[in-house]
């Protein structure tokens, strides 16, 4: 089949944004979204011409690195799917595509639709992490850990930091990615002595970063790949409170 695409391009953060138009002729319908782009680019190579930046790495849904709006959708219009995992069955023969990169003052343009997204680390080095001395690990039986609750850490814990919430959602938020790592992290026993600390310096961090705030739209939910829930920003959020109320917050003035 053949596919028209509308690419955003530009040669670096500075410069200005252009659509350029490509058609892909004899696109097979099995192949996924990132060989269409890979067939794309040996052409405009074969041309001479500049091939298009894009994020790639596992190919497979894991790393998160893949990402771009396809006519307005983060990932694409499939549910649950990231962008390599978006196959070409998914359109029509004529189909017309518009491609650009993930859109947030928080992940500056690099070139093309490849986005810096190193915001989202500075958020996990402020933390997302678990600093406290356990010791030896112990016995898997000797922490009991409710059911619910591990599995509502494990569910959290499958977001891949993409990205694709921050660029779907209006306010450019990054709720649903903090959310996540703040779930799987203070929902288990070994994150619960650091879980105030852990929120306020991550919320900090956010708005140090230059992310929007949560209107509980719901976008970000809508086109996560791993399908995290809205429930995690309502846990960050009661998190964040409590905190404040116990007076330990290094941003309690600015909170709101």
């Amino acid at each position: 089949m053949r596919i028209v695409l509308h690419i955003s391009r530009q040669r670096n953060g500075g410069a200005k944004p252009k659509l350029v138009r490509y058609e892909v002729p004899n696109v097979n319908h099995e192949m996924s979204f990132l060989e269409m782009l890979d067939v794309l680019n040996e052409d405009l190579i074969a041309k001479g011409e500049e091939p298009v930046a894009f994020d790639h790495d596992c190919r497979e849904g894991i790393c998160g690195m893949c990402g771009c709006m396809v006519n307005g959708l983060a990932h694409g219009p499939r549910p649950g799917t990231t962008l390599c995992q978006l196959h070409m069955r998914t359109f029509k023969d004529g189909d017309q595509l518009y491609l650009e990169p993930w859109r947030s003052a928080a992940f500056p343009v690099v070139k093309d639709l490849v986005v810096d997204r190193s915001a989202l680390d500075r958020l996990i080095a402020a933390g997302g992490f678990i600093s406290v001395a356990t010791g030896e690990a112990p016995d898997g039986n000797a922490i009991p850990v409710p059911k619910e609750a591990a599995e509502r850490s494990m569910d959290a814990a499958a977001c891949i930091g993409c990205g694709a919430c921050v660029a779907q959602c209006p306010n450019a938020s990054a709720s649903l990615f903090m959310g996540a790592k703040l779930a799987h992290l203070g929902l288990l026993p070994q994150g619960a002595p650091e879980r105030d600390a852990r929120v306020e310096a991550m919320v900090a961090q956010a708005r140090a970063e230059g992310f929007g705030s949560c209107t509980n739209i719901g976008e970000c939910e809508a086109v996560c790949p791993k399908e995290i829930k809205l429930d995690v920003i309502a846990l960050m959020n009661r998190d964040f409170l409590h905190a404040q109320i116990l007076g330990r917050g290094a941003v309690s003035e600015n909170a709101g």
